[in-house]
């Protein structure tokens, strides 16, 4: 008789995670709301008919002469993609090698792992001729 677990525990764990799972759906909800009212809204606010002055390029509200589009090579998107890799990197590592001396050997092997990483991307790019422009 003493053994027996009492009833309203597992209870109150059920009611919990129910919980839990309306509220995870209650912002799922808002979010789809917002994620559809957002276009519908600025599509109603917005002015119906275009401002030919706001339709133009401007820089530094001088107008522009001659072409004003002009074409990016997509060398510079892998450039910045590479950037953007490397970059992320180092904001991962900098904390790691600031506290070297104070972490564990799963640490270390982590870390081990993330560097073995981006070398395999590093490989990759170098493969596929992506840092042929250096």
């Amino acid at each position: 008789m003493y053994n027996k677990k009492p009833r309203f525990a597992i209870n109150l764990w059920r009611i919990t995670l129910l919980n839990q799972f309306a509220f995870i759906g209650f912002l799922l909800i808002v979010a789809l709301i917002l994620g559809a009212a957002t276009p519908i809204l600025a599509r109603l606010v917005r002015p119906q008919k275009a401002i030919p002055r706001k339709l133009e390029m401007d820089e530094c509200d001088m107008r522009t002469h001659g072409e004003t589009w002009v074409e990016f090579k997509a060398q510079y998107y892998t450039l910045v993609i590479v950037f953007l890799l490397f970059d992320v990197a180092a904001v991962f590592l900098l904390p790691w090698a600031l506290a070297y001396n104070t972490l564990e050997l799963y640490t270390a092997i982590e870390v081990i792992a993330f560097i073995l990483m981006l070398l395999g991307g590093l490989v990759y790019l170098w493969r596929k001729g992506a840092l042929e422009w250096l």
